[in-house]
């Protein structure tokens, strides 16, 4: 993992590396400062420079020349890092009560951490696997609108058996009337923690919770948390912020920051427009260690990860601001004039899946070789609901640039640059290409599939000689025949029927239907000139 620290570095003979910033052109690039290795290394080191008579004398010095091997005692000055951030000191809060409506049909019936991706995987998956990759084992969950099906994966995947968490815990907060409250719906990133503070006093009280991690769960990247709670203890800082680096035509969806060269935010704007979008502009050249050409990147986004003094979110939440009901635009702008408020630069991937555009563009990027970003890692694995499925079957396929996940059947078929989700069925001619297809929640038996199809019904999958591209479809889906479902620009008259939002979302198309969709508008178009065809089934277009 790639990241930025703020420190000041002490020149020391043979080219020292004694502060967590990588320099390049030394032997200081081959440690990983900042990580939770390192720390570890220099732990041991500190016992070897005395000797292995535990800590070492104040003022030695522990140096990795220029000429050393990796095999070479890491010597490192002692007083480089005073505190060391304990995961078992560290809370973490997902939220994931969002109303979902920018990701929505998908949406519709599930919340947005609920949403497959990359095949196999929730949203949800992503910060809860951080959690226990950072060694964070406490973690609540805040849920609100539709959120039976995350719930439902929530207790399968880490509280059902799934993930063993010794002694830590997954606890579910959900939306409730309060008494003496108007309305129990959450109304801010903040709002939603306040209503349960209550919850976190008591646990912080009897589990010694010294720091509080708020997390988003519509987010795709990697990263070891407590990286990031480190530089917070080594900043003493009362709130830090994860940033990432954007370019100008996604800056304006998010919260930006400036920062001094000790990395103490002094600005913080929430979706800027027009003249306040400039003004937040800074020279991101400091980053040319981490990213080709920062040039192109010339704005610092908050990615909605924050880590909080414990007692600091306490005051904020009850007496500061028990106003005001969102982090990023109202709390955070005015705690950075009277609290230490660090920014922490984080460079490796990172995806806010905030549209349908950025989900569809996340996954197609899954595809890619090599891939900007890959769920595969046997260090910091991703965990998912166990479902114990056999392996896909493929008979005469041809795949290309594929992720193809449990339980499949392909039959004499042809997917390109596609995503195909657990328990899929495609059969014989049916082609996808730069596609995503959720799979399905169960299976269907052939003498039921017989069945369907000799009462004129058609069974969940993808027909024979049905062609796809540029398309999501969502679960369950159930197309025919001879359909095709293109992402195709074409002319029709005003008046031409409309077919709605262009996620296939539990939908039944029958045999000879033709639909072009254009992924960027939303819209689904039935074209002229074409054999008319029909949609029927519990859902639409």
């Amino acid at each position: 993992m790639s990241s930025m620290q703020f420190s000041s570095v002490l020149p020391l003979e043979g080219k020292a590396c004694v502060s967590p910033v990588r320099r390049e052109g030394s032997a200081c690039e081959r440690l990983k400062v900042g990580d939770s290795s390192s720390i570890r290394h220099e732990r041991a080191s500190r016992r070897m420079c005395n000797g292995g008579r535990g800590p070492a004398a104040t003022g030695a010095q522990c140096v990795l020349t220029s000429d050393a091997s990796p095999a070479d005692t890491l010597v490192l000055r002692t007083s480089f890092r005073r505190n060391y951030a304990d995961p078992n000191e560290v809370a973490a809060v997902i939220l994931g009560g969002g109303t979902g409506t920018q990701l929505f049909p998908l949406t519709s019936t599930r919340a947005t951490p609920a949403v497959p991706i990359g095949g196999c995987y929730r949203l949800i998956d992503i910060p809860m696997s951080n959690c226990f990759n950072s060694g964070i084992n406490k973690i609540f969950v805040m849920t609100q609108f539709n959120s039976a099906s995350l719930n439902r994966h929530i207790h399968r995947t880490y509280l059902g058996g799934g993930i063993n968490f010794t002694d830590g815990s997954v606890e579910v907060l959900a939306a409730t009337q309060m008494p003496g409250e108007a309305a129990g719906w959450f109304r801010g990133t903040a709002d939603a923690v306040r209503k349960f503070i209550w919850v976190l006093e008591d646990y912080y009280k009897n589990k010694s919770i010294e720091h509080i991690l708020i997390l988003s769960g519509d987010q795709l990247y990697r990263m070891d948390y407590m990286e990031l709670v480190q530089k917070h203890v080594d900043d003493n800082a009362d709130i830090t912020l994860s940033c990432a680096p954007v370019g100008e035509s996604r800056a304006s969806e998010y919260g930006l920051v400036k920062f001094d060269s000790s990395g103490r935010v002094v600005q913080f704007s929430e979706k800027p427009k027009g003249a306040d979008l400039e003004a937040m502009k800074v020279d991101t050249s400091f980053l040319n260690f981490a990213i080709d050409d920062p040039a192109k990147y010339p704005y610092i986004a908050s990615m909605g990860v924050y880590v909080f003094k414990r007692d600091v979110l306490l005051n904020l939440l009850k007496s500061r601001y028990a106003e005001l009901h969102d982090f990023g635009s109202e709390i955070l702008p005015r705690a950075l004039h009277d609290h230490n408020v660090q920014a922490y630069v984080f460079t490796d991937y990172w995806e806010d899946i905030g549209t349908i555009r950025s989900f569809f563009d996340a996954n197609m990027a899954l595809c890619e070789q090599p891939p900007k970003f890959e769920f595969y890692d046997p260090k910091t694995p991703f965990f998912t609901s166990p479902r114990y499925l056999p392996p896909t079957k493929s008979d005469k396929c041809r795949i290309k640039e594929a992720i193809i996940s449990h339980g499949c059947f392909l039959r004499e078929c042809k997917i390109e640059h596609s995503i195909i989700g657990v328990r899929s069925r495609l059969n014989s001619g049916s082609e996808l290409k730069n596609a995503m297809m959720m799979g399905a929640d169960s299976y269907e038996t052939e003498d039921e599939i017989s069945r369907l199809m000799s009462e004129g019904k058609v069974p969940i999958g993808v027909g024979e000689n049905t062609k796809i591209s540029n398309c999501i479809i969502d679960m369950n889906a159930r197309i025919g025949r001879d359909v095709v479902i293109s992402n195709k620009e074409v002319r029709y008259p005003p008046s031409e029927f409309k077919l709605g939002p262009k996620i296939l979302k539990k939908t039944t198309l029958v045999s000879e239907t033709m639909l072009l969709c254009a992924i960027s508008d939303r819209e689904c178009k039935k074209p002229t000139g074409r054999r008319k065809g029909t949609t029927s089934g519990p859902g639409s277009w």
